[in-house]
């Protein structure tokens, strides 16, 4: 049986996941490289310049 994972856990897996698309997205700005995103039901292509820089506030 597996055993649930600890509410603590789970938060730090899911913070370190957002992290690291975050940074994903930042290189892809940087390299001057599209981004595909789903909005509004469509796939939408996101030019480099069209891509917000990283805020790690957040």
């Amino acid at each position: 049986m597996n055993k649930p994972i600890p509410e603590k856990l789970s938060s730090q897996i899911d913070a370190g996941v957002k992290l690291a698309m975050k940074k994903a997205i930042e290189r892809h700005r940087r390299l001057v490289e599209f981004i595909s995103i789903w909005q509004n039901g469509q796939v939408v292509r996101l030019t480099a310049e069209q891509i917000p820089p990283l805020n790690l506030d957040e």
